[in-house]
């Protein structure tokens, strides 16, 4: 069973604000770790900060204008009838799991989910394949609302259509019930960080965290030695790939002098003047003491520097 609530009319910031109370459809493939766009952390960060972040890229942009022509072209190619719903629904027995659903499929128990994607990503979608993230966000939808299947449609710009459908699987479904409640109840609601990544989202949480040391405390390193080692042997494989690179750019320049551009068949390569303005601030400071005191702003954050003992 779920609860619904209404969202025709509300505005897009206060929709997002909704979906900072439970784990949604585009949610649940990254706390999978199966999204190769986002992350636990990632989702992490999104539901435990009153920040709301309003994407408004191309990509975005078309996806929601294109929408409804997917829903038309899947009314077209299957001879079925979708309508839209104009609630986020929420489950009552798992609460933490919403759903935002593109379509509802008149007259059988299933939805719909609309995709646009670009023709790069046409083999992705060939053979009936279905990226595993969405697969699971179609399972979610089916989590929360009870229905026994639900169709992915992707208009694929400038190559085609494709369509499939995905029905109830009780193993995978008690799987991913499973999952989302253990990131919501021990990451989310225990305000616990999940394990690092690598990413940038994952250093602005660190530092959100822990952003200012207590002076002059220290703690043993115990169980890193391993890590630091292979830290310093990427450090020196970095150096290397950037002196390589470097010597690349520069053959590349030697071989075009003062010409802006130079084009092959496979690369066009483009070394071009670039003005840049900067405030001398060493000279404010001397000159026009009082200018620099009333506009520098101080930055507090934490660095991070590792020495051999």
């Amino acid at each position: 069973m779920f609860e619904k609530i209404p969202i025709a009319g509300i505005s897009n910031l206060e929709w997002l604000k909704l979906r900072k109370y439970g784990i949604g459809g585009s949610d649940a493939g990254a706390v999978c770790g199966l999204n190769p766009y986002s992350s636990p952390m990632k989702i992490f960060r999104d539901k435990t900060t009153d920040t709301v972040e309003e994407k408004n890229n191309e990509a975005v942009r078309i996806g929601k204008d294109l929408e409804q022509y997917v829903a038309v072209r899947f009314m077209e190619a299957t001879g079925l009838k979708t309508r839209r719903s104009n609630y986020m629904y929420r489950s009552k027995e798992y609460p933490y799991m919403i759903a935002d659903i593109d379509r509802l499929v008149v007259g059988e128990d299933a939805g719909l989910e609309c995709k646009t994607t670009s023709a790069y990503n046409a083999g992705k979608w060939a053979d009936g394949n279905i990226l595993l993230h969405y697969v699971i966000q179609c399972y979610h939808y089916m989590a929360v609302t009870g229905r026994r299947s639900w169709y992915i449609a992707a208009v694929i710009l400038g190559c085609g259509f494709v369509y499939s459908k995905l029905v109830w699987d009780d193993d995978l479904i008690e799987k991913l019930i499973k999952t989302e409640w253990d990131f919501w109840n021990n990451n989310v609601k225990a305000n616990t960080i999940p394990e690092p990544d690598g990413s940038k989202t994952c250093d602005a949480v660190l530092e959100q965290y822990f952003h200012t040391a207590k002076k002059e405390s220290i703690i043993e390193l115990a169980g890193f030695d391993e890590k630091l080692a292979r830290r310093e042997e990427i450090l020196v494989s970095i150096s290397g790939l950037q002196s390589e690179q470097r010597k690349i750019e520069q053959e590349i320049k030697l071989y075009m002098q003062d010409n802006e551009t130079a084009a092959s068949k496979n690369y066009m390569v483009s070394w071009s003047n670039v003005d840049t303005t900067r405030l001398d601030t060493k000279r404010i400071k001397q000159e026009q003491p009082e200018i620099y005191k009333n506009y520098a702003k101080v930055t507090s954050l934490r660095r991070f520097q590792v020495k051999a003992a």
